[in-house]
């Protein structure tokens, strides 16, 4: 299987690193995590002017011809420099509900201003009581002649401060865990009807609990039949995971750097702590740890496009691998660094924070181990002859 990258992958990933490393250091990204806003609008202006939005998409649909490689391309880049902005809910998710499930009314309205900055979506999808099961959904749209009327509240949907639109799903038929029945939205984020109680997350991010109340929609809000938004939303979402996956290798990668850097310049017992063995083993199991991942992040990104089963075992497989190596390079770092490790002023416990939230979102280790069981355990159908 060829890995190597295209040459305009490469150009996207050269430009984008240069621009994170001169615009976008430790300093300044803690001045922007801790101002009112917590993002810049001019750092997202500036990827939209590199094309960054327009690259995981086809030329029919106005993009650069790209596909989820590219995306996985970008994030990498974002996870080294932790970048806040919200690529993964507007564009991968927001975007993917268009292109996969969009009319092409839809598209023609909502995929140029994306691509160029000026619309921003959130993905709200996860209620209170609903856990990781996408299929929890409780919040309702009942039909009123030709419209919607929304009903409900939806937790931790992240970049919805920022977002100008919410992909919601909602519950047009069937009873709370029903995978039929439920339909996807797109609602400007200031209808009337809608309040949201914003906040910043452990990482450093933004999110908001978001509240509908007989919130009215047109019935053209709908993306794809109504009921039978499920398997959409399940695609969608493994893209999103791939995506985080390709974040947090960056982010490992950082971490090991970091590690590294500072094994060579602590010294104990007049020596660097490098020379140590045991910690030269420690740091090999964490380079280990991250290649693995990124093997994994490979594998599930060129199977996005591949059978439903394929594809949800290989999110899952990456989500579980990431999940894991997370949380052992975190913690191996950590441990090296000693009691500076856990502190806000050095970076590295910024790129652990990140990781462990990653390791949460769409589901977490335990979640997805038992998401891979339940379709490896599927019997194969074998064909009469």
């Amino acid at each position: 299987m060829d890995f190597s990258f295209t040459e305009e992958q490469n150009m996207i990933r050269d430009s984008l690193s240069r621009m994170i490393r001169e615009q976008y250091d430790w300093e300044t990204r803690n001045k922007v995590i801790t101002s009112e806003s917590g993002w810049r609008p001019e750092m997202w202006a500036q990827f939209a002017e590199l094309g960054l939005f327009m690259a995981p998409f086809s030329e029919e649909d106005g993009g650069l011809g790209g596909n989820a490689v590219d995306a996985m391309v970008i994030m990498e880049e974002f996870g080294k420099g932790l970048v806040v902005e919200p690529f993964v809910p507007s564009v991968v998710l927001g975007g993917g509900f268009l292109k996969h499930g969009g009319s092409a009314a839809q598209k023609e309205e909502f995929l140029a201003p994306m691509m160029g900055g000026e619309t921003i979506f959130a993905f709200a999808y996860a209620e209170p009581t609903s856990r990781f099961n996408l299929n929890d959904v409780t919040t309702t749209a009942k039909a009123n002649g030709s419209s919607y009327v929304l009903n409900g509240q939806k937790s931790v949907v992240l970049g919805a401060p920022w977002a100008t639109h919410l992909v919601v799903t909602a519950r047009t038929s069937g009873d709370r865990f029903d995978e039929s029945g439920i339909s996807v939205f797109i609602v400007p984020k200031d209808a009337a009807g809608i309040s949201t109680r914003d906040y910043p997350t452990m990482d450093g991010y933004r999110a908001s609990e978001v509240y509908f109340e007989n919130v009215e929609v047109s019935g053209d809000a709908m993306i794809g039949e109504e009921g039978a938004a499920f398997p959409l939303i399940e695609k969608v979402t493994d893209e999103g995971i791939a995506a985080i996956c390709s974040e947090a290798c960056g982010a490992m990668e950082i971490a090991n750097a970091d590690t590294i850097e500072y094994a060579k310049q602590r010294k104990q017992f007049n020596v660097p702590i490098s020379t140590f063995q045991v910690l030269q083993h420690r740091m090999v199991d964490m380079f280990i740890e991250q290649q693995q991942s990124v093997s994994m992040t490979y594998q599930v990104t060129l199977r996005l496009e591949e059978d439903a089963d394929t594809r949800k075992k290989a999110a899952s497989a990456a989500k579980v691998q990431i999940g894991n190596s997370g949380r052992f390079i975190g913690q191996a770092a950590t441990q090296i660094h000693g009691g500076m490790g856990v502190t806000d002023e050095l970076r590295l416990g910024h790129y652990f924070k990140r990781l462990s939230l990653i390791d949460t979102q769409f589901g977490n280790v335990d979640y997805h181990l038992r998401r891979y069981a339940s379709i490896a355990e599927k019997p194969v159908a074998i064909a009469a002859e």
